[in-house]
């Protein structure tokens, strides 16, 4: 279930085009060696290196070809991501909705789009959170975030068998737009979570915990739905 907006609409192109650039700029403002502790080992040179690759992983696949292996590096780190960035947005306004491969099957490489959108916002996220620097909260596209996970990624974790069913359903408020999910599928929530659409995001995404977040119900229920791999 989810609710949006009366006539929201999110041009996902042009909003991966302002991530994208939000995020090169962001490249000289950090350490590159400044942990993001929430990635495990990773330093933010690495969320640069694979966003990039990422980017360019992602235009192969829209364009339904193999991409070239972009090697070990190392990398000057803004001209390798500008180099990539520009390469998937090129290539998506090229193809339009050609067919193209994506996490669901053929569809029109436009998908990729709204899946890059998203890729880029989480990591821009690192990439600022890790040194305290402000994050952009735009809430139409954080709840966006939300609703990819909700009825792309955890439905799709689930058809591959990479998590099991989640035992009930957990309801999702935003609290900065009408919008609500339930996680998990259809049925009765066990557990109901308010917080903004950026913290509903960073939630299922694992960059925020229970603890973090307002919880009515079974607290227990929203703990096992982040234990499990809602997200690849």
């Amino acid at each position: 279930m989810t609710q949006a907006p009366a006539g929201a609409r999110l041009d996902h192109l042009a909003a991966l085009r302002r991530a994208q650039q939000r995020f090169l700029a962001s490249i000289g403002e950090v350490d590159p060696s400044t942990p993001i502790p929430w990635c495990g080992r990773w330093r933010a040179r690495d969320v640069v290196v694979h966003l990039a690759r990422i980017h360019h992983w992602a235009a192969g696949q829209a364009s339904k070809r193999q991409e070239t292996p972009l090697g070990r590096g190392p990398f000057v780190l803004n001209e390798f991501y500008a180099e990539h960035a520009a390469e998937l947005r090129d290539t998506l306004e090229r193809l339009g909705e050609a067919e193209g491969w994506t996490l669901v099957g053929n569809g029109p490489a436009s998908w990729w789009r709204r899946r890059q959108l998203h890729e880029t916002t989480v990591h821009l996220w690192d990439l600022r959170a890790s040194s305290g620097l402000t994050v952009d909260d735009d809430p139409v596209v954080w709840s966006d975030t939300v609703d990819e996970v909700v009825t792309v990624m955890q439905p799709r974790q689930e058809a591959m068998g990479r998590m099991a069913p989640l035992p009930a359903p957990v309801r999702l408020v935003a609290t900065d737009v009408p919008r609500t999910w339930l996680l998990g599928g259809a049925g009765t929530p066990t557990a109901t979570v308010e917080a903004t659409a950026q913290d509903l995001a960073l939630l299922v995404w694992g960059r925020r915990s229970a603890d973090d977040v307002s919880v009515t119900g079974d607290g227990g229920a929203l703990r096992a739905a982040l234990a499990a791999r809602l997200t690849p």
